[in-house]
């Protein structure tokens, strides 16, 4: 069953096909200023494909081949792109159940000291090859 999700003003929307996998949490200092949160909850997407309002994204580049993909209309954060391509959504931009929970918590080792992370998913001061 295909993944669907937008921005808050709905000039924008989105689907994924192939569902999402590998969701996480980023608690670094450089996700919890783009997505104005404790942390970016992310999913990797398969089969995505904007289906609204494409004209009103903007890419923020982020570093090297990476940016954040928002609605430049309302600012809702909606994905990650690499290499010219959306590699991810952002969990909150989803309609409904997004199909998967966080697996997993990095960059805990820099997060915000009022940043409490509850729930049991395992948590990496670095990446988890770290």
């Amino acid at each position: 069953m295909p993944v669907t999700g937008g921005c808050f003003c709905g000039a924008v929307r989105y689907r994924a096909d192939g569902g999402l996998r590998n969701a996480r949490c980023c608690h670094c200092s450089r996700c919890r200023k783009i997505f104005s949160g404790a942390s970016s909850a992310y999913a990797e997407v398969e089969g995505f494909s904007w289906t609204k309002g494409e004209d009103s994204l903007s890419v923020f580049k982020t570093h090297a081949d990476w940016g954040v993909c928002f609605c430049r209309l309302c600012g809702s954060t909606l994905a990650g792109q690499h290499a010219g391509k959306v590699h991810g959504v952002t969990l909150g931009s989803v309609d409904g159940d997004p199909g998967v929970a966080v697996q997993m918590h990095i960059y805990v080792g820099s997060k915000a000291p009022w940043d409490e992370i509850g729930a049991t998913a395992p948590q990496y001061d670095e990446g988890p090859e770290s």
